[in-house]
């Protein structure tokens, strides 16, 4: 039984050590470009009011897009729809943000994770004013 390692393969582990730390900046990427992204999306859903479907609670029935609300038969609720838009193009975006090179990635600050999720905030809760009465 022999302990040394076959060095011709070209398989061992430093190979695999590069192979895991590749995969994890990778996936860090993912996080960061998702980050980013969804409340931006989600933003530009909600204010130019494009949902991908409109549920109709009351007869439990959905359209695809925007759909306004059916008189005697309850709301429409576009907000699934304004979160499947924001999860369907987020997701895309950060998989695009893996195979950005990574002198590029770092220097995206780390900080714009949280940022941009607040900076959001104050826009919707304006946008959505209206809900909002008593």
């Amino acid at each position: 039984m022999s302990t040394a390692t076959d060095t011709r393969s070209g398989v061992g582990p430093a190979s695999g050590a590069r192979f895991v730390a590749r995969l994890v900046d990778g996936v860090s990427d993912l996080r960061r470009g998702v980050a980013i992204a969804a409340p931006i999306i989600y933003v530009i859903c909600e204010m130019r009011n494009w949902p991908l479907f409109t549920y109709h609670p009351g007869t439990n029935r959905v359209d695809w897009l925007f759909a306004p609300p059916v008189r005697d038969q309850g709301p429409a609720m576009h907000y699934y729809g304004w979160t499947a838009n924001m999860l369907i193009g987020s997701a895309m975006l950060g998989v695009l943000a893996t195979f950005l090179p990574e002198r590029l990635t770092r220097t995206i600050p780390l900080s714009l994770t949280w940022i941009v999720p607040v900076a959001a905030m104050p826009v919707l809760i304006y946008a959505l004013r209206f809900f909002w009465r008593w």
